[in-house]
């Protein structure tokens, strides 16, 4: 059986009804795994290509993760867990971020509502020996000076990794995570729907292109694999070399 076999395995993505979480449970689903996917709309007839979703053959639900109470209740159609990805990110532009409230909704949904999905599956990850992705960003390796509350969250993130790794090591659950660069999903329009923009940023990335959430899906269903046995508490930066100047 190859180590990239997930057949008869449970994975769940938060963040799975769009861009790089939508890549990555797709991603697994390909390789034989039941995958359920979180998202924010009411159910999955809510998301359409134009928003860089496919549910074909996902288990969908709405569970607001700012929301900690929702998670705490929800009730999820499994009782064994695998794999989970918490993919969940949220970025508001013109300044929005330097606001109290802003700032507080972005570190909820991308750093705090990560511990709350964390816990809540925890003990399944046990006794599966599962693994736990979290998806950070390159943010944490450089300023971002129009999002300060992406920047702290992204960056809390990578410590919560290394954190929970050396933590739940002893449960058996491997915790790892992933840095995304520049990835085209309805997030980074901003940037690549901006032909000026999107010039100066690839002239940054060495491998002159964007990722893709199936170039962060790759990284995922390595991490998940009995490949990464020995790999925990690592955030690994999946960016086409943007960071190495």
């Amino acid at each position: 059986m190859s180590e990239l076999d997930y057949s008869g395995k449970n994975v769940l993505v938060v963040g799975g009804s769009s861009g790089i979480g939508n890549g990555i449970a797709q991603a697994f689903r390909a390789r034989g795994a039941s995958v359920f996917v979180w998202g924010t709309r009411a159910g999955a007839a809510d998301y359409s290509a134009d928003d860089g979703s496919d549910l074909t053959g996902l288990t969908y639900a709405r569970v607001d993760v700012s929301d900690f109470a929702a998670i705490e209740g929800h009730q999820p159609p499994f009782s064994k867990l695998d794999v989970l990805v918490l993919s969940q990110g949220q970025v508001i532009y013109k300044r929005g971020e330097f606001t109290t409230d802003g700032f507080r909704k972005v570190v909820d949904v991308n750093l705090n509502s990560l511990m709350a999905c964390s816990a809540k599956f925890h003990d399944m990850l046990a006794a599966a020996g599962g693994s736990l992705i979290i998806v950070s960003s390159t943010a944490a390796f450089h300023s971002t000076k129009g999002n300060p509350a992406y920047n702290a969250s992204k960056t809390g993130a990578f410590g919560l990794t290394r954190t929970l790794g050396e933590a739940w090591a002893a449960d058996g659950i491997r915790v790892n995570g992933i840095a995304p660069g520049l990835v085209d999903t309805k997030m980074t329009k901003v940037t690549t729907a901006n032909p000026e923009r999107l010039e100066g940023a690839l002239r940054g990335i060495p491998l002159g292109r964007l990722g893709t959430p199936q170039d962060m899906a790759g990284v995922a269903l390595f991490l998940a694999s009995p490949l990464a046995a020995y790999v925990v508490g690592q955030t690994i930066p999946v960016d086409g070399g943007l960071i190495l100047a």
